[in-house]
């Protein structure tokens, strides 16, 4: 590690429980945000979240301990009444569009947010921001490392004393940059790579990541700076992947350098290997083009390093393992909503504005019972599949990445369990009311919204035993032209696929309730806010 600088430590004892605070957590439904809000509740804090879809927070075991309240950060009004009587404010969100404006929209909503904190009277900022090659001008640095850069000199140049921890690479079970690491050495025991995996880098474990954030609110009031933040290991990302396939244990990888994948043709590369979508993948590998290494290990003077800790790259790769083995990853990159995705009320809700709407029904009696019949429903997707035409699933997964969209290889948070705000393949998980509806938002790119709702009602069966009835409703709205000819190309293939899908819940289901000792997936173990 960087020698450490010579300022004075604070006055408060290492493992001296800091007083209890008010926080305010934005991006709680993200990948850091979700983990952090229960270590701070832990902590002694209370804890407020800021989030444009409240509902999506409700089904986090923590929820019941947390304000939520419902806001956006470019909102001046509403991110004001959220910080209204808060102590310390993390600022937790990023654009993941790298679309025309995103860096501007950036700004704007840090400065909204710095000045809203200075008229509520917060006493900290803490942002978690990128780690900064040393010595490179803005101008060539990836336009995404370059806004969080800018992001974070906002807050250190406003009135609000502010922490900037800046980070490289984050490995967690669920972390886009370890499923990355992973998919890719998992699925190429021979790789042809671009030039920057000999670049060097300071990865660091999830869990000294959320250490220094819940720290970082009991700083004492002068300290206003950014902090370089990593663990003891300094890597090139070729020997990142060789250490984890010898964790893994795996054999051993074959690693070919070339010098024409530019990041470009990287995140292609990337998404075509990984669940990582290109939108994801690109800014990912634009920030490994340079070296990013720690200057400094300052922060260790205001929240100290327990022994053992920062956490080693190896012990950091078997912590992210062990979870993900055990079905216990409490947050996937995913968690956040792709750049683009609908936000449009469903149309049966009270504040849908009309338009054409298409819709495909499906209902089905079965033998099963209501409660066999929820178990096949909620664990859909994923490794369990889809129950109808795999081949046209893939294909049209495969055509959703070509343009950009997630595709299907996003799969599931847990193998058998679900909750709001959950991705799931190419869907987000809108609602679900347990053991009856699960309803399903499209996120893959298409010229209108659509939506996917499973229902399971008790019902006498076929038969006169009790029963359940399946009903499947798929609906589209159409935007233009194209969306309505998007409709009319493919439903010549609904019967297919949604008839067939229908069909095979059912039978699936049956089978579960004749050998329940042989169903596809039990339930997964109850997931801990401690994750690697």
């Amino acid at each position: 590690m960087p020698a450490r600088s010579d300022e004075p430590r604070p006055a408060r004892e290492p493992g001296q429980r800091p007083a209890a605070l008010r926080c305010l957590v934005t991006g709680a439904g993200g990948y850091i945000g979700g983990r952090l809000v229960p270590e701070l509740l832990d902590a002694g804090h209370s804890v407020r979240c800021l989030a444009r879809t409240p509902e999506r927070l409700r089904d986090h075991t923590w929820a019941g301990r947390a304000e939520i309240v419902r806001g956006d950060v470019t909102d001046a009004a509403s991110t004001g009444d959220a910080l209204r009587g808060i102590d310390v404010a993390y600022y937790l969100v990023h654009s993941l569009n790298s679309g025309p404006g995103f860096e501007e929209r950036d700004r704007a909503a840090a400065r909204t947010f710095a000045e809203q904190a200075r008229l509520a009277g917060v006493r900290r900022i803490v942002y978690l921001g990128g780690l900064v090659p040393a010595g490179v001008p803005a101008g060539r640095l990836s336009p995404h490392l370059r806004s969080r850069a800018e992001v974070g000199r906002i807050f250190l140049e406003g009135e609000v004393p502010a922490t900037v921890l800046r980070a490289a690479v984050v490995i967690g079970s669920g972390s886009a940059s370890f499923e990355m690491l992973r998919y890719l050495t998992e699925r190429l025991p021979v790789m042809v790579t671009p030039s920057w995996v000999g670049s060097r880098v300071q990865p660091i474990a999830v869990r000294d990541v959320l250490r220094y954030l819940v720290g970082s609110a009991s700083m004492p009031a002068d300290v206003n700076r950014a902090f370089d933040i990593g663990g003891p290991d300094v890597l090139t990302y070729e020997e990142m992947m060789r250490r984890y396939a010898a964790v893994a244990g795996l054999p051993h990888r074959l690693i070919l350098r070339v010098p024409m994948l530019t990041p470009r043709l990287s995140s292609h590369w990337i998404g075509l290997v990984t669940p990582v979508p290109r939108g994801l993948a690109r800014p990912l590998a634009e920030s490994l083009r340079h070296e990013v290494v720690c200057d400094e290990h300052d922060v260790a003077r205001y929240v100290p390093d327990p022994a053992g800790t920062p956490i080693p790259f190896d012990r950091a790769l078997s912590l992210a393992l062990e979870r993900v083995r055990e079905a216990k990853v409490t947050t996937r990159w995913s968690n956040a909503s792709l750049p683009g995705a609908p936000s449009d009320p469903l149309p049966t809700d009270p504040d849908w504005a009309g338009g054409s709407l298409y819709t495909d029904h499906r209902t089905r009696a079965t033998d099963a019972s209501p409660k066999a019949l929820w178990q096949i429903i909620e664990g859909i997707g994923g490794d369990n599949g889809w129950y109808s035409f795999p081949l046209a699933w893939a294909v049209r997964g495969r055509l959703d990445r070509l343009v950009g969209g997630a595709g299907i290889r996003r799969g599931r948070r847990d193998a058998s369990r679900l909750r709001v705000g959950d991705s799931l393949d190419f869907w987000r998980v809108e609602e679900i009311e347990p053991g009856r509806l699960l309803r399903l938002r499209a996120e893959m790119r298409l010229p209108g919204l659509a939506w996917l709702e499973l229902y399971a009602d008790p019902h006498p069966g076929p038969a006169g035993a009790g029963g359940a009835t399946y009903r499947q409703r798929a609906l589209f709205h159409p935007r233009g032209l194209l969306g309505h000819l998007y409709w009319w190309s493919v439903a010549p293939f609904h019967a297919v696929v949604f008839g067939g899908m229908a069909r095979n819940i059912t039978r699936a289901a049956e089978r579960v309730d004749a050998e329940p000792a042989s169903a596809a997936f039990r339930s997964a173990s109850t997931s801990s806010s401690r994750d690697g």
